[in-house]
């Protein structure tokens, strides 16, 4: 039976994907002939994992099999406590909320993932083991495994993106949602920028089969260093950046993340009514990955959200910035509002009003306020669509 609540991009939107996806293809043949493109250069996974990915100092690595895929995931907290989940982005793996769940683990059961096609969880090489809806439907299988009704999603980037689906198409199993750089699916495509390193002509280039995973191989990983600067920059972290690069070094280790590249673009959410979850939205002052202004506009789907811009922060706020979004998460998981400046705003406040309001209390409150909003939204499915004039 269809669901209604999901839809696909418009044919035209379809073609145009495929057509630019054979254009950079090609682009990427004539460019990488040279090297000797059809010789693999992907390589086993040589000697131990680094530590801090087997280190059980942060909680107990635990495996949860489902029908037809096995979940590796890092718990840690009392299991009598509400349940957190936490869904990295890409390329990435349960090791980028290493400095949150220590401090989580204290209130909640916390649970981060290797989401399906990464790290230790299995990862189908066909695309169509990464549908929304199937992706959508095994993380509602999950929680009910892990014996919850209901559960917490902290998401970045990818994860949050899913994360977002959730909400949409199981409300009821989610008490709150933080995302964290990543906007709303029906803006996060429309606008990447053109200084992402995954910008629009990566999810292009994605459409076709082996290249993908090949650039991504190319290089010795160099692209993991383009990902992830602050870690590259930072000699206490280079374990971390170890650990990413092993966790990606073989062709199979790309190709069920890229899948999530595959698929995701060509759905969009139905929305009927602005969002009931309490949201938390993070972005980094120094992103170059997602506009700040497609975060704010995320607003738009939802009906009490709270906004934090962290200062000299780019795409992984929390690890560029570990206290101070911990102590946001905090704030907003545990209802301590000691730090938190309540808004009230009228309903019928316009977009740019409201980006106004959300930068300037930003640059006049620097990173001790953000705003709790509540309102409600009328038009939200031309609008999120791209059909009103």
């Amino acid at each position: 039976m269809e669901n209604l609540d999901i839809v696909k991009i418009p044919i035209l939107e379809v073609i145009t994907l495929k057509l630019y996806s054979l254009f950079w293809g090609s682009l990427f043949l004539i460019k990488h002939l040279v090297k000797n493109l059809w010789i693999s250069n992907s390589k086993e996974n040589s000697g131990n994992p680094p530590d801090c990915l087997i280190d059980n100092s942060l909680g107990h690595h635990s495996y949860i099999k489902l029908k037809e895929v096995k979940f590796h995931y890092i718990e840690a907290g009392e299991k009598r406590n509400p349940l957190v989940i936490m869904l990295h982005g890409f390329p990435d793996c349960w090791i980028s909320w290493h400095y949150q769940i220590p401090v989580l683990a204290k209130h909640f059961r916390v649970i981060a993932m290797d989401m399906k096609g990464f790290g230790d969880s299995d990862k189908p090489q066909s695309k169509s083991s990464y549908g929304v809806q199937k992706l959508a439907k095994e993380f509602n299988d999950l929680i009910t495994l892990l014996g919850y009704r209901r559960c917490i999603i902290i998401g970045h980037d990818i994860g949050a993106l899913f994360g977002w689906f959730i909400v949409h198409l199981y409300p009821d199993i989610v008490e709150k949602f933080v995302a964290i750089s990543a906007p709303h699916p029906n803006l996060y495509w429309s606008t990447l920028p053109s200084t992402s390193e995954f910008n629009l002509r990566w999810v292009q280039f994605c459409q076709l089969p082996e290249l993908p995973e090949l650039k991504a191989l190319d290089g010795n990983l160099t692209i993991l260093n383009k990902v992830y600067p602050h870690l590259v920059n930072n000699s206490r972290c280079q374990e971390y950046l170890e650990a990413y690069k092993y966790a990606f070094a073989r062709k199979e280790d790309w190709t069920g993340a890229i899948n999530y590249f595959r698929t995701f673009p060509y759905w969009r959410l139905n929305i009927y009514e602005s969002y009931q979850v309490s949201t938390l939205l993070i972005a980094g002052n120094k992103d170059k990955s997602v506009l700040i202004e497609s975060i704010i506009q995320s607003t738009d789907f939802i009906e009490k959200f709270s906004l934090k811009v962290i200062n000299n922060a780019s795409h992984f706020p929390h690890q560029e910035q570990p206290e101070e979004v911990n102590k946001i998460l905090l704030n907003f998981l545990t209802g301590n509002q000691n730090i938190v400046a309540d808004v009230q705003k009228p309903s019928n406040q316009g977009l740019v009003n409201r980006m106004f309001g959300a930068v300037s209390n930003t640059v006049k409150y620097g990173n001790n306020v953000f705003d709790i909003v509540h309102k409600k939204t009328n038009g939200l499915t031309a609008r999120a669509l791209g059909y009103d004039s």
